[in-house]
Order: C-alpha cells, then structure tokens, then sequence
C-alpha cells in the first residue's frame, strides 16, 4: 500500500468512527416543540437570516408571518419578494421609520403597540408555523413596549410554532427565555469605507 493509500484508509476509518460517534449524539436528541429564536448583535444578518429560515420554511409548506417593526414605508427587496407569495406568508410592515425619523415618541409607541397586537394575533393563531417579528429587539432597547409584558406573552406562547425575534441589543430577560441565540458580530463593514446601503444586500 502506497504513502498515499495509507493516508486514505487513516482518513476513512477515522471518518467511520465520526460517523458512529454522530449517530450516538443524534439519538439522543428527541425532543421537539417550536423554538424561541433571537438574533441580535452589531453586525449585518440578523433579519436576512431570519428571512433565510422563512424560505425554508416556506418550501417545506409551512405558513410564515412576518411582522417589522421599524423599517417603515420604504421599499425592500424582502417586502416584495415576500408579498408576492400571500398563500403561505403574511408579511406586514408596522413600523413608521427610525425613531430619529419619525421624532414623535407618541407615535412610536403607538405603532409598536399596534405591530405588538398584530405579533400576538399571529403567533396564537394555528395555522402559522412560523413568526418572525423583526427588528423586536430594537423596540425593546428603546423601552417602546415593556419588556416584562413581551417575556410573559412569550413564555406562555404555543409550543407548535417556531418564533425568531431580530434587533440589536437584545434584552437579557428575552435572551434567558430564548431556545436559540446568536450574536452576529460586525468584523468589517462597507459603511465605514463610505458606502452606502447596497439594493439587494442591505434592503
């Protein structure tokens, strides 16, 4: 047997026995319900990985809502790729803009309110599997909705959905409920270099 030959058959075996050791692992995993998932961080991703898991689910026929909370009017690639498959998705923009846009704390608190409302509605109703509330987090930190009204709803929620909440600055009590999270973590950004927001990556 060659150098080369030996160094196959090391591999091979080796990867026979990763193999056994996974399947043991797995086995042990049964446990199934709908998960608590947060996204936070300061770096990009956060709402396009949640969008990511909706096109997941969406191509195993599940139903998807998607409730955003500050991004406003304004046109995303999301919205109107999302819009334009209404049978298995709500997706529904309640947010009115950046608070430093809008400036009118009233206002704010109002539309977090009515996108809240609309989050519980969809998350209590059965025939969704899947709920995205974006940009949640970034509500929270402001103190628009309290926290401690979120984290009970959440706590008491149905088990037979999974739930992903986006922003920034997650709060501590949300992040003690959470089943799943992840800080996604800024290493270089464009905007830094002077760019601006780039259609179809940003937005």
């Amino acid at each position: 047997m060659t150098e080369t030959e030996q160094d196959f058959a090391r591999h091979n075996a080796r990867m026979k026995r990763v193999q056994a050791a996974r399947e043991r692992m797995q086995a042990r995993r049964t446990l199934e319900r709908g998960l608590l998932i947060v996204h936070t961080g300061n770096g990009k991703g956060k709402s396009s990985s949640a969008f990511g898991m909706a096109i997941r689910s969406l191509g195993w026929g599940m139903k998807v809502g998607i409730v955003q909370y500050v991004k406003g009017s304004w046109e995303t690639g999301e919205k109107n790729f999302f819009q334009a498959n209404p049978d298995l998705l709500t997706f529904e923009v309640m947010g009115e803009g950046f608070t430093w846009d809008t400036q009118d704390r009233a206002r704010d608190i109002e539309a977090a309110r009515a996108a809240w409302e609309r989050s519980k509605e969809l998350i209590l109703d059965p025939d969704y599997d899947f709920i995205i509330l974006d940009e949640l987090n970034i509500v929270l930190r402001q103190d628009t909705l309290p926290i401690d009204e979120i984290v009970a709803f959440l706590k008491d929620r149905p088990l037979t959905k999974h739930i992903c909440i986006t922003g920034r600055s997650a709060k501590p009590e949300l992040i003690q409920i959470a089943d799943l999270v992840t800080e996604f973590g800024e290493v270089k950004h464009p905007y830094h270099a002077g760019f601006k927001a780039q259609k179809g990556v940003e937005y």
